[in-house]
């Protein structure tokens, strides 16, 4: 994994905003290398500040201070390169889960051949082969998540960053689709940053976490997870990690 090249790379990233005529530190500092087709976790207590880390990585923030480089050169607001599921997804109620899908590739003015074509290949890989024609009121929350991958795939990024995408979910969900995008990762192998406040999730996902301090977020440590997958939460191994990372890992106040 180590000589893996250096896909994006955050140099002395921070971020603050005025509230109630005071500044308020949300990221402090933080600089971490991402490597090519690496899953990373970003791991941090509830409202710690990892979504803002990460909207400033997909471009939707700028930082006060800092760059991002993604492939050595600075990027400097949205990059198609990038791509982004969200834990509240902004699926169209009135567009079928096809139309949802290839609404990027429609936008870009994609021949309806071709989008739907390029469509259906993620629709299929994340198993929702069927569901072409279903309404988002018509799935279930797991559904509609695998319906936001596949919308993100079918924009080909190179990075995809999904922050806390099944924090709604019940438990058996979450666990199913945990596994689901592992899956379509080692299918596809594309860089993935994924965001969690659930230490068991981040050790089940990662290739390596991060470990963010309370408000503001600064790196506090980084965790190398050497497991093999799939990995078992009972393995003493995975047991240890979590008791060690758990430890070290402020109280969300």
């Amino acid at each position: 994994m180590d000589s893996k090249k250096i896909k994006l790379k955050l140099e002395n990233i921070s971020q603050s905003y005025i509230v109630k005529n005071r500044v308020f530190d949300a990221v402090v500092g933080v600089s971490l290398e991402v490597r090519e087709s690496e899953f990373l976790v970003i791991l941090g207590p509830g409202r710690c500040g990892k979504s803002v880390l990460l909207n400033m990585i997909a471009g939707l923030e700028k930082p006060v201070e800092g760059r991002i480089l993604l492939d050595g050169e600075e990027i400097r607001g949205s990059d198609e390169r990038i791509g982004m599921v969200f834990q509240k997804l902004a699926l169209m109620p009135w567009k079928t889960v096809m139309e949802n899908v290839e609404f990027g590739l429609k936008i870009k003015g994609m021949k309806k051949e071709t989008r739907r074509e390029i469509a259906q290949k993620y629709i299929d890989l994340v198993g929702l082969q069927g569901f072409e024609k279903c309404y988002p009121n018509q799935l279930s929350g797991g559904m509609k998540q695998r319906v936001g991958i596949a919308r993100a795939y079918t924009n080909n990024p190179e990075i995809l960053l999904m922050d806390e995408p099944f924090g709604q979910l019940d438990a058996q969900t979450r666990y199913a689709m945990q596994d689901e995008v592992l899956r379509i990762w080692e299918a596809e192998k594309r860089t993935v940053i994924f965001v969690t406040n659930n230490i068991e999730e981040a050790l089940y996902l990662a290739d390596r976490v991060i470990l963010l301090t309370n408000c503001p977020a600064a790196v506090k440590d980084v965790y190398e997870i050497d497991l093999p997958r799939p990995r078992n939460a009972v393995d003493p191994e995975f047991l240890r990690l979590r008791k060690l990372i758990s430890e070290n890992t402020d109280l969300a106040l």
